[in-house]
């Protein structure tokens, strides 16, 4: 019934000649057995024995093998844990390369490799009824999706949650809601187009394993960083129409994004898995080839490194590991339609064999080398838990990074004037212009820094503004969880509040905040409800919610603060000077176009301008065009607590945004000497010199 068939690709592969091929990499096992299934993954109708292994790849073609058919396997080897085998027959496990997953891991404790409270001793009952299995899927046989091609000054990214998003979305047809199919309706893209955004960038949607202490509280991995299946796209958010699966619905979403000229990123967790340390279920690659995949603790390998914080991770020196994370983003790019991915804990994709992070590492190489992958957009979260985990700066030429200083710098300057966490004008100035002390090496442009002022993780933008703790009972660890240095400010009332002053104080921070992000060079993220007065009500870690505290309230939309972001977008476009895509000089030339830097009285900022702490930090800065067909920009900053009278540096300037003035306020010109508010910022721009002139 079974022939050798091939050892490459790795996975299910649906063969021209008939039949499909199965290939696994488990190069430690001893015997690998193919488990079929009937439709619904419930009963076992054959096991079969792969019966050729060729460079460590288990492998065989089933010439009645078709396209929905369901399978798993099982792996035999030794079952010796203090020696970082785990291998244990009676579990069936999930195909790594699986495009699409049937069932969901609920938690019991029949998944465990290891009889409960004996993690030396195997366990013997079978999984198979409950495990996680594959569905052989066949190509979508779509074309090559046409890719919007943004130039990279021009990028505003906007991360979103895609169930989130549309779950209360009184557009979205409700049977839509929460999906795919939903984040892809016209009225969720028309809003995100009228904000100015290029590129939404999704949190996770590769397939999840929920954490079994979550699942016993009622709750979920809500985020979706435990991944189980990196192939494959979260049931979970699959509509169940007919006639579409997970993996179609998706490709339908990145076609819809695409025919709207925006790109898709996808948040991609390849720094762990969802099969947690030493006493968590064997799902997949830990009966797989345990101590290939994962990197064990060198001096007892029943334990794993835990650089993630998740309990695992994978050990990003062995090739099989690179090859799995390789050939999963292609198959994301090419069948599935997604332009790039931001990675979790990148640093873990980053670390060779003593554990060390290494620009040059094989992932890296491997990247840099391929051609789908050397041109999708890569996006690294810049730190992990592991030794030397912080490397802001530190990522290849070519890959964007987010920048947490730029966060902390930002609402230090604005939201911390006379407290602690306070920052000063150089430090503001150091961020505004794209953080050149950390991405002006090895040929890397300004806009390798992903700036923003909130994500997922930590309070919205709301939030940041209304809370001076954290909220966080809901998620069941004591309010414990979560980051408790937030460099937030509540503005008097803690929460919710009906105070008119405080509400206004609120409102101005709220638009100085994003105007500072979307004026700031470099590359602009958005929080998803930030532009709507979206509210998680303190919780600040709210990874398990699903709920509404995470779903966005559209109906409760602050419409005019939707509308001020879709004016700042747009400003944004017409600053060229702004949105640089190349350096500026440190200190411009004469007749050289440069950034200029004025303290409030005047003058030009000299070096005690600079160093002076103890002075207010209003400060002026001058954009200049580079031809003379462009405008000048100037922005006037004043982070005080009390308006600062500015004089203006020399020319004809007009207002043209102010976060202190009212909504319609029109362009008005500026005097040479103006008053702006306490926290707040003023945008002017002067005609170009060929006007002028």
């Amino acid at each position: 019934m079974l022939s050798a068939g091939f050892s490459y690709p790795l996975g299910a592969t649906l063969l021209s000649e008939g039949g499909v091929n199965f290939a696994l990499a488990a190069p430690s096992a001893t015997a690998v057995e193919l488990c079929l299934f009937d439709a619904a993954g419930r009963q076992e109708q054959q096991r079969l024995p792969l019966p050729a292994q060729t460079d460590g790849v288990w492998h065989c073609r089933l010439p009645a093998g078709r396209a929905g058919l369901v399978y798993g396997f099982r792996v035999h080897g030794p079952w010796a844990p203090r020696e970082g085998l785990r291998f244990n027959p009676a579990k069936l496990l999930l195909d790594p390369y699986a495009r699409e997953v049937v069932g969901v891991y609920s938690g019991q404790d029949i998944f465990l490799g290891h009889v409960p409270g004996q993690p030396d001793v195997a366990d013997p009952r079978d999984s198979g009824p409950v495990a996680l299995k594959a569905r052989v899927t066949a190509p979508l046989g779509l074309p090559p999706p046409r890719r919007p091609r943004i130039a990279p000054g021009e990028r505003v990214l906007y991360e979103l949650h895609v169930r989130g998003m549309t779950r209360l979305h009184p557009y979205v047809p409700e049977p839509l809601r929460g999906t795919y199919a939903g984040l892809a309706e016209p009225a969720v893209l028309d809003h995100l187009q009228r904000l100015g955004v290029t590129t939404l960038s999704l949190m996770p949607v590769q397939h999840r394993a929920d954490e079994e202490r979550l699942q016993k509280l009622g709750l979920s991995n809500y985020w979706g960083y435990s991944p189980i299946a990196f192939f494959a796209p979260e049931a979970r958010y699959w509509s169940g129409r007919a006639g579409t699966s997970p993996t179609s619905e998706f490709r339908a979403l990145a076609d819809a994004v695409h025919a709207r000229g925006m790109e898709l990123v996808i948040d991609v967790v390849y720094n762990h898995s969802g099969e947690t340390d030493e006493l968590g279920p064997t799902l997949s690659l830990r009966g797989i080839d345990n101590a290939l995949y994962y990197r064990l603790c060198e001096d007892d390998p029943f334990f794993y490194e835990n650089w993630t914080g998740c309990g695992n991770c994978l050990d990003f020196s062995e090739p099989r590991v690179v090859q799995l994370a390789t050939d999963s983003l292609r198959h994301w790019v090419t069948e599935l339609g997604a332009d790039g991915f931001r990675f979790d804990l990148a640093p873990m994709v980053g670390r060779h064999i003593g554990g060390g992070f290494d620009r040059r590492a094989p992932f890296f190489a491997a990247c840099a080398q391929d051609p789908v992958l050397s041109q999708a957009l890569l996006i690294a979260e810049p730190w992990d838990m592991g030794p030397g985990g912080y490397r802001l700066g530190d990522f290849p030429p070519g890959w964007l990074e987010w920048n947490d200083r730029y966060r902390d710098t930002v609402r230090g300057f604005w939201l911390r004037q006379g407290r602690e966490g306070a920052e000063g004008r150089g430090a503001f100035a150091h961020r505004l212009l794209a953080s050149s002390g950390e991405f002006r090496h090895s040929g890397r442009a300004p806009t390798a820094t992903v700036n923003f002022v909130t994500a997922h993780d930590g309070f919205d933008l709301r939030d940041l503004l209304s809370y001076d703790r954290r909220h966080n009972d809901a998620n069941g660890e004591g309010n414990r969880d979560g980051h408790g240095h937030n460099l937030s400010a509540n503005q008097g009332v803690e929460g919710d509040t009906d105070d008119p002053a405080v509400l206004a104080r609120r409102h101005r921070l709220a638009r100085t905040l994003l105007a500072t992000l979307m004026l700031s060079q470099g590359t602009p993220m958005l929080l998803a409800g930030d532009e709507l007065g979206q509210t998680q009500h303190g919780n600040n870690n709210a990874y398990c919610q699903d709920n509404p505290t995470t779903w966005l309230a559209w109906v409760e939309a602050d419409r005019a603060l939707a509308a001020f972001v879709g004016r700042l977008a747009a400003l944004r476009r017409e600053a060229a000077p702004l949105r640089r895509a190349r350096w500026w000089p440190a200190e411009a030339a004469a007749g050289e176009p440069g950034v200029r830097w004025h303290a409030p009285a005047g003058h030009a900022m000299a070096a005690a301008d600079w160093d002076d702490a103890g002075a207010a930090q209003a400060l002026a800065v001058v954009f200049e065009p580079d031809a003379p067909a462009e405008a000048a920009w100037l922005l006037l900053v004043n982070p005080c607590a009390e308006p600062a009278p500015f004089v203006l540096p020399p020319g004809n300037w007009t207002r043209v945004l102010a976060t202190d003035a009212e909504d319609d306020a029109p362009p008005r010109p500026l005097e040479e000497r103006e008053s702006v508010s306490a926290g707040s910022l003023w945008l002017a721009r002067q005609a170009p010199a060929a006007v002028l002139g």
